[in-house]
Parts: C-alpha cells; structure tokens; sequence
C-alpha cells in the first residue's frame, strides 16, 4: 500500500506557488526522512499530508493517502498519526493540568482536555494503559504537564496517537528542545516506533535521521530537489545544495553527522 502517492501537486497562498510540481510516492514500510532548510517548504508539505490544505486543482494532480483522495479528517488523522511542535505547544499553554495518563487518553476525541460527554470506556482507558507502558512512560501516569520535560511531555503526544493504532506516523523535528541525552533517548524510541508503522521524518536536523530510515525526500525552494536511497540522498553534493552551504556529511554506526566545510581549508 502506499501511504501517500501524490503527483504533479502545486500549493499556493493566495496567488504565490509555495509548492511546485510536487510528485512523492511513500509505501508502507518505506521508512522516510523528508529534508530542506527553512522555507523549503516542509510545513506546508505537512500540512497537505493531513488534509489541513488543498493543492491547486489540475487535469494532471493526482493526491491520496493511503489510496483514497477523499477522507473524513477525524477518519484519516487515526491512521495517520501527526506529532508538531506546535502540538507540543498547545498542550503546554492550555492543558497544564493534565497527567500523562490524560494526554494519552484525550487523542480518542483528539482533545485538549477530557470532558464528561466523551464517555470514555474501559476500553479507551485499558487502551490509554498499554500504550503508556508500550514507550515505557508509565510512570509518567500521573505527572502533569506543567511538571514534565520537554522529552517527557512529547512521549506522551506520542502516546496520545498510538491510541488509535495509526497506520504510520509523521513526526515534524521531533527533538527540537531537547537535551543531548533526551535526543539519544528520543531517537531510539523512534527506531521502536518503526518496527511496528511506517514513520515519516520531516526535519533539517540530520541527526535525527535514523538508522532504519530507508529514503530521504531533498526539499528547496518548494520543489523536490530529489529523492531516492538514503545512502545515495546524503551525499556532501546533495545535502550541500540543499541547505545553501558547503556541508561534508559523515556515517557512524548508522548514524549522520553533518558539519560545515571551511573554504579556507579547502
């Protein structure tokens, strides 16, 4: 199955293209890192994945997910778990309260806060239960929002969508605030996470490019620059033109390290 196959799509605001002639084909099980700088353009690739925004209608565009071109987007948000900064955000300035337990649950309604027209069952709490011991944040169970780490609060964004046990994940910067040792953790967790759903990476953060990550989508300037093998993508040429500044990309026991290269020692 693929998990998204698009072609040919444009995306604009108001009259300005912002993404060109985009043609991506994601399977299931096909593990991929979509990367690009800042304004490449990754937010609003995103946001098409989720049906949040609508490409310019053409005879040529073709957009599905999951084979389907038309979802309910309650429906298709349960096989596709979503995980944003901005998720991260609204949770800390709105839901402060809430226990680890809460977060977990509240993605049934996809919420946040639980109220008593919900009706959760024991079904939903037994459920809530697993997923939490499953990324071993049980004991985060009744630790409320206000009083996690960063890494804490996301484990638990994450609980919150395996709830309806999604087809595949996309994951947007995931170790954005976090602490060396929490990044390690973070990243490992999503190589867990991998066994079990396809995860999509959308990042510009090379170290989170994980070792069962198979593809790697090159965004710039709203266009796929290209796409194919990981080991073939994360080339010093590539990644290079990608980002705008001479790079020289390294592989460590799986693992990419990228830094700048010196002209000066050239």
């Amino acid at each position: 199955m693929e998990i998204v196959n698009f072609e040919h799509i444009c995306v604009a605001y108001e009259d300005e293209n912002v993404l060109h002639d985009i043609s991506l084909k994601i399977k299931e099980g096909e593990h991929t890192a979509i990367l690009g700088a800042n304004g490449s353009g990754k937010s609003t690739l995103l946001k098409l994945f989720s049906n949040d925004i609508y490409p310019r209608y053409s005879e040529v565009m073709k957009k599905e997910v999951f084979g389907k071109s038309v979802w309910d987007i309650w429906e298709l948000k349960k096989n596709l778990g979503i995980i944003t900064n901005d998720l991260h955000y609204q949770f800390s300035e709105r839901a402060p309260d809430l226990n680890g337990f809460e977060v977990a649950l509240s993605g049934f309604f996809s919420s946040f806060h639980l109220y008593e027209h919900q009706g959760f069952s024991p079904l939903h709490v037994k459920k809530a239960e697993e997923v939490l011991a499953s990324l071993e944040i049980s004991h985060l169970r009744d630790k409320r929002i206000s009083s996690m780490s960063t890494g804490e609060l996301r484990r638990c964004i994450i609980a919150r969508s395996l709830v309806h046990e999604p087809k595949a994940m996309i994951l947007d910067e995931p170790t954005v605030g976090l602490d060396i040792k929490a990044q390690i953790e973070f990243v490992n967790l999503l190589q867990k996470i991998a066994r079990e759903r396809t995860v999509i990476l959308i990042t510009h953060h090379l170290e989170e490019v994980f070792e069962a990550i198979s593809h790697v989508v090159l965004l710039k300037e709203g266009r796929i620059y290209q796409q194919g093998k990981k080991e073939e993508m994360l080339s010093d040429e590539h990644l290079s033109f990608t980002f705008g500044v001479p790079l020289h990309v390294t592989c460590e026991n799986g693992r990419y390290v990228i830094e700048r290269v010196d002209k000066c020692s050239q």
